[in-house]
């Protein structure tokens, strides 16, 4: 057994053993919102631990490789969305779940529209969330290939059974302290990493002499940036998975610091698989695939200790990302679909209880759509593009524009997901220029919001519900 995997395995079986122990005697508040009792340090930490995820490493890296200097948006993107959060929709959000005791923003969809918008967005969101899971775990499995050989179907299901048996235990509770072991092994390994890959290359200067008569491989700015700010920033505000980290801080202060500081991470953190891409560009042109960029360059251009403590970083933040899209989709189906639809009288131990199956459900179904999905990057945009334009609208205007309905949250739903199917179908999922699904989406879904409020126009507010 070599090195790597030796400390990919036990750091695998550590992540499981923490997870277990933690949520030994946890009960439904825990798991959905952690007893609403996280500080700013637990807020930053499981909010970092989910952003830097496959998108953020394996995925981010590859776009470099490929485009050179605009991937930088990838995750900046991120980061700004992340602000808008902890600022702005944050604090709100998370006064009107400890109000009036909301777990999960199918609560607040319901509560402040109707039991028909939370059950869509349960339903889509269950749908679009698995490509997301898929990616974490198609990252995983190309790690452990790298490693060791193993089929990346092989790989995906590892990955799988690591994150499913720790968040089974705990539900967020056990995911934001296990996230801190996972956040503290990503940023050292990462900060190692990076000037030793540099040095593998020939130093600084050598990066930048890497496609140096390419202009556009350096332009920081490009029509990628507006692709990627479209694409990323709503997802950043209004994520199921993010928001309900929120409902379990303890005050709005935990929101604005933890998330603030989340924000400005991923912003100086955005920087670091740009540059690990175009190091893997100099070094091993003509990868194919491109998601193998970052994986090669910690096996190959790294001393052993140094690459396996690298490589457990990246592992680190492909499972926490993961348990971030666990939590999303297997608290929809529980409390989502199951409670409100199946059985409204059931009681807490039993909402657990269909949680952690959905969690086991949920995790089979992703490592089987990660064993057929072959693109990394094409398969996470499908999903950042789906909770942008089905969510952003119905979220942000049922917070600050009172006189949004139940009708104008159905439309702006029906024509965001229209248009982006739209023209994702007749572009082969590439759009036309800036017009790529998700800003065509959102626009669609703005504009559907506004024609119903123009309609409505009137003595609305007596037909709304109050906070």
């Amino acid at each position: 057994m070599n090195l790597h995997l030796t400390v990919l395995a036990f750091y695998s079986l550590a992540l499981m053993a923490l997870g277990l122990w933690i949520g030994r005697r946890s009960g439904a508040a825990d798991f959905f919102v952690a007893s609403r009792r996280l500080g700013p340090g637990l807020i930053f930490s499981t909010m970092l631990a989910a952003n830097i995820g496959a998108g953020s490493t394996v995925g981010a890296t590859a776009t470099a490789y490929r485009i050179g200097a605009a991937a930088w948006w990838w995750v900046g993107s991120a980061g700004v969305g992340c602000a808008i959060l902890a600022f702005w929709v944050g604090p709100r959000m998370r006064q009107v779940a400890a109000e009036h005791g909301l777990r999960t923003v199918g609560d607040y969809l319901e509560f402040r529209y109707s039991r028909h918008v939370r059950g869509i967005i349960g339903a889509l969101l269950w749908v679009g969330g698995l490509f997301i899971l898929a990616t974490q775990l198609i990252a995983l499995g190309w790690i452990l290939n790298v490693v060791v050989g193993l089929p990346k179907a092989i790989g995906c299901g590892i990955g799988g059974l690591v994150v499913v048996v720790y968040f089974a235990a705990g539900g967020l509770l056990t995911s934001a302290w296990v996230n801190v072991v996972q956040l503290t092994v990503k940023m050292v390994g990462f900060a190692i990493a990076l000037p030793l890959a540099v040095s593998w290359l020939g130093g600084w200067g050598a990066v930048r002499q890497v496609n140096a008569a390419d202009e556009a491989y350096w332009a920081f700015w490009s029509a990628d940036t507006v692709k990627y700010l479209a694409l990323f920033v709503p997802p950043f505000i209004v994520s199921p998975g993010l928001l309900q980290k929120i409902f379990g801080a303890r005050d709005d202060r935990a929101v604005r610091l933890g998330v603030g500081l989340n924000a400005l991470a991923l912003l100086a953190f955005a920087g670091v698989p740009v540059l690990l891409g175009i190091v893997a560009q100099g070094k091993l042109p003509g990868l194919v695939p491109a998601d193998l960029a970052l994986p090669t360059i910690f096996m190959q251009g790294l001393p052993a200790v140094a690459g396996a403590l690298a490589l457990a970083a990246v592992f680190s933040a492909e499972v926490s990302a993961a348990d971030a899209v666990l939590l999303m989709l297997t608290t929809s189906l529980s409390q989502d679909l199951y409670k409100r639809f199946v059985n409204p009288s059931a009681s807490d131990p039993q909402v657990l209880a269909v949680a952690r199956w959905a969690t086991i459900l949920t995790g089979v179904s992703g490592v089987a759509l990660a064993v057929v999905s072959e693109d990394l990057v094409r398969t996470l945009t499908v999903f950042y593009a789906l909770l942008g334009v089905s969510l952003f609208v119905p979220i942000v205007a049922g917070l600050y524009v009172p006189r949004t309905s139940n009708a104008a949250a159905l439309a702006s739903i029906a024509a965001g997901v229209t248009g982006m199917t739209i023209v994702h179908l007749a572009s082969g999922g590439e759009g036309w220029g800036v017009l790529t699904p998700a800003p065509a989406g959102l626009v669609a879904a703005t504009v559907a919001w506004a024609v119903v409020l123009v309609r409505e126009a009137g003595p609305v507010a007596a037909r709304l519900k109050p906070y």
